[in-house]
């Protein structure tokens, strides 16, 4: 397979080395689940055991969460100023010192405190992986790259659990200490990172505006749905598991990590397949799945049951990189790093509002959070149906017919 002279072949067996942006791609794709899994992992035992948090307080902990992702557009202005590979580096180390200071605020102000440091690096970060991922990377191997991408966040993250483990159900370390342990690890990584690994090159110039093209509306769309609907999987079904069936920590550190292990030894063969398929009939799959997901979340009464849901819930996101080929193949390649700035704060409109108000409706009905869900699942499922069999940057349906495809800089 041909590719861009500074790009590295994507396909097996190839060679890897330092001076590949696939290299580094994939370095910040370990480190940063490594560092955010371990926040994950012990959110919920940690503010209910130490900060007695409720349904109310952790929804609200994960507004603000979102809300620095709401603002993701941002990072289109700092690429004024600083290189985006070299803002992708710093926006993990943020993330990292939020992560470090966390065992060390266990009141509410201070976790949201903390909560927001850590976020802000995290969604810069996302955003700007996403873009660098799709400049650096042939349309032809991206679905690939982006499931070794997954298999390598995953080990990172079953490499936090797997730490959580021991330290926390054998070793009986504090929260304190392993959240210090992950984020200085992070600031570790963050040097290597910065000085083990020339400046790449980028293909095209980048556009340094807000740019919201009209014919990308179905894109923009997918992104909203999947924001919301994904947020209601991250805040309630782990606090799901923890406030209703009891799981400790060590417990939900192996329920992660068996679904990291799925991620690790199959995602790199989804996203070939992801590749093969086209992006509808993934797409397709995956939220038929999740309607099913969310309806046996809504009633699960056995936590084994409810644990079952959970790892297959997790499956089904790996076919979400869908999304991201979709926006490759239809995006102006100087437009990439701004779109990626946009799509994230889309992503994240529902996001900063939905975890706040459904942690309301959780007081009263857990059940209705989740058939919520569900009808989120069936909106993306809808709007999958117009994704043409080969995307092109114009979408094929009625509704093309008048929209321009004229580019809005905001």
């Amino acid at each position: 397979m041909q590719t861009h002279g500074f790009l590295l072949s994507a396909e097996k067996g190839k060679p890897v080395n330092r001076t590949s942006p696939q290299t580094f791609l994939l370095a910040m794709a370990f480190v940063m689940p490594f560092v955010f899994s371990t926040w994950m992992a012990l959110l919920n035992n940690f503010v209910i055991e130490k900060a007695a948090f409720t349904g109310a307080e952790i929804g609200l902990l994960q507004s603000i969460r979102e809300v620095p992702g709401f603002l993701a557009f941002t990072a289109i202005y700092v690429l004024l100023f600083v290189k985006e590979q070299r803002f992708a580096i710093l926006s993990i180390g943020v993330m990292s010192a939020g992560v470090a200071a966390t065992g060390y605020f266990p009141t509410e102000y201070g976790l949201y405190l903390t909560t927001l440091i850590m976020s802000i690096g995290f969604h810069y970060f996302e955003t700007t992986q996403q873009s660098l991922t799709l400049q650096w990377l042939d349309k032809k191997e991206s679905a690939h790259f982006l499931g070794k991408s997954l298999a390598v966040k995953s080990f990172g993250s079953l490499l936090a659990f797997g730490g959580i483990w021991l330290l926390m159900e054998w070793f009986e370390v504090s929260y304190q200490t392993t959240y210090l342990l992950a984020g200085g690890i992070g600031l570790v990584v963050v040097i290597f990172l910065w000085f083990g690994f020339p400046m790449f090159e980028q293909p095209a110039t980048q556009t340094k505006k807000l740019v919201l093209r009209k014919n990308y509306w179905l894109y923009y769309m997918l992104t909203f749905l999947s924001g919301a609907r994904r947020q209601i999987f991250v805040v309630f079904a782990g606090f799901m598991m923890v406030e209703k069936f009891g799981y400790s920590v060590g417990e939900i550190s192996l329920l992660f990590g068996v679904n990291y292990v799925f991620n690790l030894l199959f995602a790199a063969k989804i996203g070939k397949w992801v590749g093969v398929i086209g992006e509808r009939k993934a797409l397709t799959l995956e939220y038929v799945g999740l309607i099913l997901v969310f309806v046996g979340y809504a009633f699960v009464t056995n936590p084994h049951i409810a644990a079952g849901l959970y790892i297959i819930d997790h499956m089904f996101f790996a076919l979400a990189i869908a999304i991201k080929t979709y926006l490759q193949k239809i995006a102006d390649q100087k437009d990439i790093a701004a779109t990626a700035s946009v799509s994230f704060t889309i992503n994240h409109i529902a996001a900063v509002v939905i975890p706040a108000l459904l942690g309301l409706v959780w007081l009263y009905s857990s059940t209705l959070v989740f058939l919520i869900g569900a009808g989120f699942a069936l909106c993306s499922l809808v709007a999958s149906q117009l994704i043409p069999n080969e995307p092109t940057e114009l979408i094929p349906t009625k509704l093309a017919k008048s929209v321009s495809t004229e580019k809005e800089y905001v």
